[in-house]
This record gives structure tokens, sequence and C-alpha cells, in this order.
């Protein structure tokens, strides 16, 4: 994995170099070339309700060893918060505050031998009129002290340029001298280096999945408990500045840019070589209806995208890989929950089954329910999503990449959620009800059949098991009330479903006993209609109804009750009050 982010860093970051990191920054106070104030400009997009401002891809950046070595307080080079780089909020007593900002203009004038606009961008700040102008305008235009700022000399950004990286470099390692040591294998590289001691580096922007917001490592080994063989610190896992300084700056480009939260994690995913957005399989897991092209689903897409590849009108993705990983934070380190990589004519594959397996009949009959998110499927097994623990999220979330067989505890989860849907008379859930079909198809595909043809995302009238036409009796049971009596408040449903879906032998049979005296009080063609259905699916129980359903029994019930009730609004049996509701029911 460490090797895959080193390369990512390589061919997407310029290599990363050590002592660079990219930075999002709000402010640009820019200047004339001969060092009059011009005004301060807001980057990015100042109509956003949070604007991170512009994204520099190589600012200088000091490691927390250099900003801690002996000395004054110390801060960034060219691109800084205001507090640091213009003493916006800081009092004439602050010591290490007014350090700072002399550090940065002791930089800017050992800076100038490379560039002489830097000398004079050091006396314009040094003049207290004009630092005072500006920090005046910075809170006009409502800037924090702690929001990033940086400079702009005519039309250029300093920051961009290159000339003053060699100055920068060795500005570096006077602050902090390279270690001496003995030479070791790098982990990553496979080189003989003098491995650095600690990974400097910060993994940033896993706060909203336990990181802390100085940042996390990855790599580290910070108590005796960590370290073997009398190695210490990041010995034991040997890197050099250079390949720890890229899998770090990789791992945070991939979260800035290339992540998604996942309920309790979030996962990141990247091709080699790149692929177009637009056929991204994984980000066909995340989006939404409105999201995709409106005339094509998630589902279509990737079908489509599968038969191109399989037929070879594809060549330019026919030898991509990808590389997919799920993350949290715990106690400042990062937690890796999964690591995955194939190549992408497998993930479409994957992605495809995916959708297919999750299909569903639409709870009001007649047409397929959209390909849920991805999101929406984890919530099926909750009450909420901020319930789903982030193992589960991270496990679900390899199932559909890896086309793997859904783990019990989904099933279980979903069944739960389901059945209380039902006994509240809430509208049957999309995504809850696809998987747990998805469940049977995928643990009938592992034991060697492709289990397709066993269970349709439709009503499967002649499925063998007699849960599943358990089901689907106690549907047209509940139907027939209905049709007999009309809305009685606690119906059929209501009474006995819980019941009959765990021991249907002790329920159903009583339910048909009194389904007489509903027959009784229909007219026309309806009780025809309905003693054929029943004498139907009491034909393919053999009369022969289970005792005790178990817990896979138990989500064929539920399903075949699903599908038969879809289907009966389909034949306008009973009436559509679910069609009314709104998609967010998944």
């Amino acid at each position: 994995m460490l090797r895959e982010l080193q390369e990512y860093a390589q061919t997407h970051l310029g290599g990363a170099e050590p002592g660079f990191a990219p930075l999002g920054v709000r402010w640009a106070v820019s200047f004339s070339r001969d060092g009059r104030f011009l005004g301060v400009v807001e980057l990015g997009d100042p109509q956003a309700k949070r604007n991170p401002g512009r994204r520099f891809p190589k600012c200088p950046h000091l490691s927390q060893p250099e900003m801690t070595a002996r000395g004054p307080a110390k801060c960034h080079f060219l691109a800084d918060t205001a507090e640091r780089l213009l003493l916006l909020g800081v009092a004439d007593d602050d010591r290490p505050g007014q350090e700072r900002f002399h550090f940065h203009l002791q930089m800017l004038r050992e800076a100038a031998a490379s560039n002489p606009e830097f000398a004079t961008l050091a006396d314009a700040l040094a003049t207290q009129d004009t630092r005072q102008q500006i920090q005046r305008e910075l809170v006009a235009k409502g800037a924090k002290p702690g929001e990033k700022v940086t400079f702009q000399i005519g039309d250029d950004f300093p920051v961009e340029g290159s000339d003053f990286h060699p100055w920068w470099q060795e500005f570096r390692r006077r602050l902090k001298p390279p270690a001496a040591g003995d030479l070791r294998r790098c982990l990553i590289t496979g080189e003989l280096v003098v491995p650095v001691r600690t990974h400097d580096t910060k993994i940033k922007g896993l706060t909203a999945v336990g990181g802390r917001p100085s940042g996390d490592v990855l790599v580290g080994f910070d108590k005796e408990a960590f370290e073997s063989y009398g190695l210490e610190q990041s010995e034991n896992a040997a890197c050099s500045e250079d390949a720890a300084n890229q899998y770090c700056q990789a791992l945070n480009d991939l979260i800035d840019a290339h992540s998604q939260r996942l309920a309790g994690a979030l996962v990141a995913h990247w091709f080699k070589p790149d692929v177009p957005t637009a056929e991204d399989p994984l980000s066909w897991l995340y989006a939404g209806q409105s999201d995709l092209d409106q005339e094509l689903d998630a589902q279509r897409q990737a079908r489509q995208l599968l038969t191109a590849l399989e037929r070879g009108e594809r060549p330019d993705l026919a030898r991509n890989h990808y590389y997919a990983l799920s993350l949290s934070g715990n106690s400042g380190r990062v937690i890796v929950r999964d690591w995955m990589e194939g190549s992408f004519e497998d993930l479409v594959a994957n992605i495809t089954a995916w959708f297919e397996d999750l299909q569903i009949v639409h709870r009001a009959g007649g047409a397929f329910a959209p390909p849920p998110k991805l999101l929406a499927v984890l919530a099926a097994t909750q009450r909420t999503l901020d319930e789903v623990a982030p193992p589960l999220a991270a496990r679900l979330w390899r199932t559909a990449v890896r086309n793997e067989p859904l783990p019990l505890t989904f099933l279980e989860q979903a069944l739960l959620r389901a059945r209380m849907d039902v006994l509240q008379d809430q509208p049957a859930n999309h995504a809850r009800m696809g998987l747990l079909k998805a469940y049977h198809l995928r643990k009938a595909r592992q034991k060697g059949g492709d289990g397709m043809s066993d269970l349709e995302p439709y009503l499967n009238e002649s499925h063998p098991s007699k849960a599943y036409q358990c089901g689907r009796l106690m549907a047209v049971l509940a139907a027939l009330q209905r049709s007999a009596l009309g809305d009685v408040g606690a119906g059929v449903v209501q009474r006995y479903y819980a019941a009959a879906s765990t021991t249907p032998a002790l329920v159903l049979g009583r339910l048909l006993r009194t389904a007489q005296f509903h027959l009784n009080k229909l007219e026309g063609g309806l009780p025809y209609w309905y003693e054929q259905k029943l004498a139907e699916i009491s034909g393919r129980l053999q009369d022969q109804i289970p005792r005790i359903l178990s817990l896979e029994e138990q989500s064929l019930f539920a399903l075949g009750y699903y599908q038969q009730m879809a289907d009966l609004r389909t034949k306008k049996v009973v009436p559509d009050n679910n069609s009314q509701e709104g998609e967010n029911h998944g």
C-alpha cells in the first residue's frame, strides 16, 4: 500500500518533495512590484457558505520537529495564518506571536537572494502603517486570525514560484540537520537509506471519523511496546525522508480530493492510469439518481461499460487497475480498515453485480426501484445512519467492491428494520428489501450457482422456499381483509405478522380458516380471484406450513410478503397507499 501511495505522489503530485505540502488559502494580500499595498483579495468562491479558498499544491511547509527546533517560535513560509504572518489579533506583549512574525520577515530577507521581490515584501510588512492598513482591511472583509493568507505581487503568487526552492531546502537543513545512523533498507523503495526517526508529515482530514484536527500518524512507534530488535521509533519501519513524505502527501491528497464519507469511515480510491470521472465505477456507488446522467442510472451505466469492456470496445480501460482503502482515526493514529486493489474490468463487473443483486420491484409495483446509494444500503440496517459502526461500513463497502457474500449481521439488522416497517404501517424501504434479496443471491452464488433464477426482483411465484410462500400467503390474506372490511385499524398484518414470520404454522392455518368470512363479504369476481390465489399458494406449500422459521427463512418470508404486496398493487387488488410516499424511504 505504501509503495502505491508513493507512486501516486510521483505521478500526481510532482514527487511530493519534502518541505512542501498542499494548502487551502482563503486570503491574498496584494502588493505592487514596488511594495505598495493594493488590497486584500478573497480567494476561492466568496459566495460559498464555507469558502475553503484556493488550493495551492506546493506550499513551503515545516514539519513539527522543525517548527519546535531550538530558537524562536516559527511559522511556515509565504502561506500561513493571518495571525502568524500579519500579527492579526496578536498583542504587542505576545512574545511567541511576535517571534513568529519576525521569523517570517527574516526568512523573506534571506530568500531575497533568489528573488529580490521578497526583500521589498519584507520591508512593506515591517512598516507598521502598512501592516495596520492590511489588518483593518482583513477585519472589514471578515477574515479571522486563524485563516490562511498568502501574498500576491503584481499578477503573481510568489508561493507558486520555484526560484526559492533550493534556498528553502538549505534553510530547512539548518533548522534540523539530517539524522546520522546506520544504513537500512527502505520499506517503500528498497534502497539503502538512513531512515528518518519519525514520519513528521501528519495525515489530515480525518476529524469527522475520529481523527485529530492537528493530524494523525499512519506509521509511528511512539511507545516501547511497539518497538522490536532494539530499534527505536520509525527505524522499525525504515523509510527515507523522501519516501515517508511522499506517501503522507499522497494520502492527504486522496483524503482531500478523492474521498467519500461512509458512516464512521472515510473511503478513498484512485486508478492507474486515471479514469474519466464519468466512467468511475466507484463513484456510482455514492451517486444518487439526480447525480447521474438523466438517461442512465448507475446500474445501466455499469452494465453498458462492462459490455463494452467484454467486447474489447474500450482498450483504453482494459489494463487499468484500481486501488481503494477505507480509513478512520483513533487517538492520533490512522486506522486502515481495508485495502483493496485489482483490475478495472473486475471492478466494473463487481459494481454491476452489486446493483443487479440489490434490484427490487418498487413498493408500488409496476417498475423497479431506483438503484440505491451505498449510504442508503447502510442506513437500511439501522434506525439512522449515525448508528452504523465504522467496521460495518467498511465491510459493506468491501462487499460491494469485491463481490463478496453479505455477512449474516446485515441480514439480521435489515430484517429487524423491515419487520418494524410492516408492524408500524410504514412504507417499505427499497434498499432494505434489496439487501435481503442480495444476501440470498450471494450466498447461493458462493455455493456454486448464480442463484439469479431462484430469486428475481419481482414476484417469484414458483420460488421453492416455503418461507417465501408463507410471506406471499400473509400478503394475500391481508389484502383479502382490506378488500372485505376496508381500513379497520389494527388488521391482520399488525396483529399477526410478527408471529407469522417466525412460527407460521401457528398463525397462517388459523387465518386461512377465517378467510371464508371475508370472502363472503366480497362481490363480483373478487371472491373467485382470491380463492384461486389462496389455492395456488397453498398448492406450492403442499399443505405443509413450517412450524418455525430460521433467521434466513424469516428474511425470505419478508421478501415474499413485500413482492406479493407490490404485485397486488400492480393488479390494483389493494389500494396503492405507498405510491404517494417520497423516495426518502429508499
